[in-house]
């Protein structure tokens, strides 16, 4: 048995770190679910709201990218967005994918890095895929990836929260 004013002084001291932030029972991060992917879709943030932006793959196509086209065929697709901040607006995953859906080859595209002859959230890219043969098609994924926030093992006092789900890898079914 304990004495009792070791067993206040603990919980004193229990209150104390759980009031200062430094409780291990105060930070959760959690993971969003992925969203549904598609050729043109609605950005979502990590809580699966709506951005009111949309991101759409305008085209693409296989050819040698024109800084190393003795590395062969990559995917070159353009996309753009609608309704976003030219400045500070999300980003979504780009995903060339099979006739199955089956992920390939997969980057983040930012809609503030997008510019180009299509005007200012419009732009281009490159996706380099072991099989490029097997290109059906490049997706987006809807999950703004634009900001992930401080995780509990980095910041316990000011991490935590739902995050953006993982980039998908080769092989993960869209």
């Amino acid at each position: 048995m304990f004495p009792a004013r070791v067993l206040a002084g603990a919980s004193l001291a229990l209150v104390t770190l759980a009031l200062s932030g430094c409780s291990s029972l105060l930070c959760t991060d959690s993971t969003a679910e992925r969203g549904e992917a598609g050729v043109r879709v609605q950005v979502e943030n990590s809580y699966g709201q709506l951005l009111g932006v949309t991101a759409e793959v305008v085209d693409w196509r296989l050819e040698p990218h024109p800084q190393v086209p003795s590395e062969g065929d990559r995917v070159h697709f353009r996309y753009r967005f609608v309704a976003a901040d030219e400045r500070s607006g999300p980003a979504v995953d780009a995903c060339a994918v099979d006739k199955e859906r089956k992920a390939l080859g997969c980057q983040t595209v930012y809609s503030s890095q997008a510019f180009g002859p299509d005007g200012p959230l419009s732009g281009d890219d490159w996706l380099a895929v072991e099989h490029p043969e097997q290109v059906a098609g490049v997706l987006f994924i809807p999950n703004d990836q634009s900001y992930d926030g401080r995780t509990c093992e980095a910041d316990i006092k000011d991490g935590g929260g739902t995050h953006p789900p993982e980039t998908p890898s080769r092989g993960d079914q869209l």
